[in-house]
């Protein structure tokens, strides 16, 4: 499956909504569209990056419609591993 990167540039995320997203990721939760929480990536200043699998960009934009999250570039990328 290939893996997306997002950035959210202000985005500050509750307690509650990490330890949600943090479950969900250690469950492997997939969504209607497809995409997995690979890992999340957030400051206090509400810049987040996702990464996810997904099959595709757009996939990754329903994701975040679906949640009421704004959602900027998406690029596919992979790991060094």
């Amino acid at each position: 499956m290939p893996q997306f990167m997002d950035f959210h540039d202000d985005l500050k995320l509750p307690a509650e909504a990490i330890l949600q997203i943090t479950q969900e990721t250690k469950d492997g939760k997939t969504d209607d569209f497809g995409v997995r929480q690979l890992e999340l990536f957030h400051n206090p200043g509400g810049q987040v990056y996702c990464l996810l699998d997904a099959p595709d960009a757009d996939a990754v934009r329903s994701h975040h419609a679906a949640i009421g999250v704004p959602c900027g570039d998406v690029h596919e990328v992979s790991r060094l591993l």
